[in-house]
């Protein structure tokens, strides 16, 4: 493959991909291409599990997650749990650049930077994605408590109901996941990126993988990137980035190297065990994905390129 900017995403991407090799054509950075394209995901609001209009926790409230890795240094910078910032991928870049003494902020930490850093607060929560919050809270929606009630015995029955009801919310139907940007500038310089709102109706505060460096995001310049959306829980458990990576320092072509850790993601004894995919991207421009489910894509463009490009999966 050609050495010239290359960049990638995952599915969904598209809705910013375009504009991030816009840049990569002008001579812009790796960096500033993967920011640009995230930012234009971000802001889909469509697009329910990224940015403006993401799904909220368990509570109601949309919490966002993203993160930045340079191939070159490895320097990262990410946000974790960050609520009411439509681009926390923006925000990642600024504690990578700003404030390098550090790699992770998250929840009321990460929010302060943002404000001192001057981006603007915004409501994330759209009619959209709230309408889809209550239709999954519909059956418990007559059995509230009034206020200034004294708890009885059929308080812990509504406890356990509204436990079992927590563990039947599935994703709503439609494209859904964690979206996943690389890009390898005209430098040869590579920087991988990832933004989420997480999983639906998630506990409050809970942080997945694509805020850790290793387990959603890993970037190498010696021998490439690699990112992973979906069932984020097993992927930080595994190092599922990192694994990806190692394994192209192994020799491995990036196909196989995306096989090699969701066949050790399969492994894991886990009762939440979701679909759980990757992709990486190479210092000389090759790429490839990989899935668990047949049917699965990603995208991908070069400097010739009109529109993105789609590519399919590997299936393991």
């Amino acid at each position: 493959m050609s050495t010239g900017p290359v960049i990638i995403g995952s599915e969904r991407s598209e809705a910013g991909l375009a504009a991030g090799m816009d840049l990569l054509r002008q001579g812009a950075s790796a960096l500033d291409a993967v920011e640009e394209s995230l930012r234009r995901c971000e802001d889909n609001l469509e697009d329910h599990y990224v940015g403006t209009g993401g799904l909220p926790n368990a509570r109601g409230e949309v919490e966002l997650d993203a993160s930045l890795m340079i191939g070159s240094s490895r320097a990262f910078g990410a946000v974790g749990g960050v609520r009411n910032f439509p681009h926390p991928i923006s925000i990642a870049r600024a504690v990578l650049e700003k404030l390098p003494q550090h790699c992770l902020l998250v929840g009321d930490g990460a929010e302060l930077f943002a404000e001192e850093q001057g981006f603007e607060r915004a409501d994330l929560l759209t009619e959209a994605s709230m309408q889809l919050f209550r239709e999954s809270l519909s059956p418990a929606r007559d059995s509230v408590e009034g206020e200034n009630t004294i708890a009885a015995a059929g308080d812990d029955v509504y406890r356990l109901a509204a436990i079992e009801l927590v563990e039947r919310f599935r994703p709503h139907d439609g494209p859904w996941g964690t979206i996943n940007v690389m890009a390898l500038d005209e430098n040869g310089e590579m920087v991988v990126g990832v933004s989420t709102s997480g999983y639906p109706w998630k506990y409050p505060g809970r942080v997945g993988d694509s805020a850790l460096p290793g387990a959603g995001n890993y970037c190498d310049l010696r021998y490439g990137g690699a990112a992973c959306t979906g069932r984020g829980e097993m992927s930080m458990r595994i190092t599922g980035a990192r694994m990806v990576v190692d394994a192209l320092a192994r020799g491995e072509d990036p196909a196989r190297a995306c096989c090699s850790m969701l066949r050790e993601a399969a492994t894991l004894p886990d009762i939440f065990r979701a679909e759980l995919r990757t992709l990486c991207l190479t210092p000389d421009g090759r790429h490839a994905g990989a899935a668990g489910q047949s049917g699965s894509t990603y995208n991908a463009m070069t400097s010739t390129s009109t529109v993105p490009e789609v590519f399919a999966r590997t299936q393991l």
